[in-house]
């Protein structure tokens, strides 16, 4: 697991270095990228599901599902660049699911690594699961009042 951590922390700051960079690539090489990121972190969170049902698979779970988002939060990274990219995650349209994301996704490795509460693990993933789709939709026009009408119509 120790090999298998650091390996992901090399990728991670290789991705970092990319990202900071990413106002200097071409807009080809920006879009590749973003593809490349995005599908990483869908593949990271698909590995981590499936490890999960391994014995003491949760914190292989906790850290794939964590590295997925991040992942895929840093491939818009590449095409917006990292410093439109922060302004826009912090705005006040999107700051509480930022806020949501970002705290969920240190709270559900500290779950899983320090207080070795792996129902408390899996009950952040989930959260970063909502709170990263609520803050996904918020840059597509209209698309969190349609989610909003639809869960209240259910709840009617």
């Amino acid at each position: 697991i120790q090999g298998l951590w650091i390996s992901s922390l090399n990728l991670l700051h290789l991705l970092i270095g990319l990202v900071l960079d990413a106002s200097t690539l071409s807009y080809s090489t920006r879009v590749k990228w973003f593809v490349i990121c995005f599908a990483s972190g869908i593949l990271c969170s698909i590995l981590g599901t499936a490890l999960l049902f391994l014995p003491n698979g949760t914190k292989l779970f906790a850290v794939f599902y964590t590295l997925g988002n991040l992942a895929a939060l840093s491939s818009t990274c590449f095409l917006m660049g990292p410093l439109k990219q922060l302004k826009r995650m912090f705005e006040p349209t999107r700051l509480i699911a930022t806020c949501v994301m970002l705290l969920c996704l240190i709270l559900t490795l500290c779950a899983v690594f320090w207080w070795g509460k792996k129902g408390l693990a899996i009950i952040f993933c989930i959260l970063q699961f909502l709170a990263m789709t609520w803050y996904s939709i918020s840059y597509i026009p209209f698309a969190r009042d349609a989610v909003m009408k639809v869960f209240t119509s259910c709840l009617s």
